[in-house]
């Protein structure tokens, strides 16, 4: 079965342009904003998404991180301006204009898996950070690029971690910044790994996060 590609752009020439661009790396199915996206997602799996930075009524780059906190575990190639390819939210970028070459190139090392990251083991689980997957038994959980960072990152952490640090380490923020980004992640995140999220026993809280694996 050929990989299917999800588009997120704004209907016009370049969006079909995109898809069929898109079309030799497998089906392609189109959406113009973030809830037309969901929509798709509803009914198919994808194994990869490209959005366009620049959306008639929202930010390609929120879309993205929407995206990812609703659990969308696939790789994302973000289309960008020139100036803006530099970002510290995690996203690959593609700068426009850009050849046909270089879209492919892009794709192919976004969905390249590195071989050099062993798998290692949280609690009853076998994690794949390459994958972005763990696996107890016949069970497998898709995460996301930043709930794979923040696993990877408690991981090799000694003690607990302070909250601003895992913020910089994973997000790139400052201690200037105010946002709830993190606690949201490690929400979803406690769904996903714990038997009971509200009292953790794999990914805990003290002043600062750890992971007990």
């Amino acid at each position: 079965m050929r990989p299917k590609a999800l588009l997120i752009a704004a209907p016009g020439v370049f969006r079909d342009q995109l898809a069929e661009q898109l079309a030799g790396s497998g089906d392609v199915a189109a959406a113009a904003d973030l809830a037309g996206a969901r929509g798709l997602i509803a009914d198919s799996l994808f194994a990869f998404a490209v959005i366009d930075e620049a959306l008639a009524q929202e930010d390609g780059v929120a879309v993205a991180q929407a995206l990812e906190d609703d659990g969308f575990s696939a790789p994302i190639l973000l289309l960008t301006a020139a100036e803006r390819t530099q970002g510290h939210d995690g996203l690959t970028r593609l700068a426009k204009p850009f050849r046909i070459a270089a879209l492919v190139q892009a794709l192919g090392r976004l969905l390249a898996h590195p071989g050099g990251e062993a798998p290692f083991r949280i609690g009853p689980y076998e994690f794949h950070p390459s994958a972005k997957l763990l696996i107890d038994g016949e069970r497998r959980i898709r995460l996301t690029e930043k709930e794979t960072d923040i696993l990877r990152y408690l991981r090799t952490a000694t003690g607990i971690v302070p909250r601003q640090t895992l913020l910089g380490e994973v997000w790139g923020y400052g201690p200037q910044v105010a946002t709830h980004t993190l606690e949201t992640h490690i929400y979803r995140l406690r769904k996903k790994i714990e038997t009971d999220p509200d009292s953790p026993i794999l990914l805990t809280e003290d002043g600062g996060y750890r992971l007990c694996a």
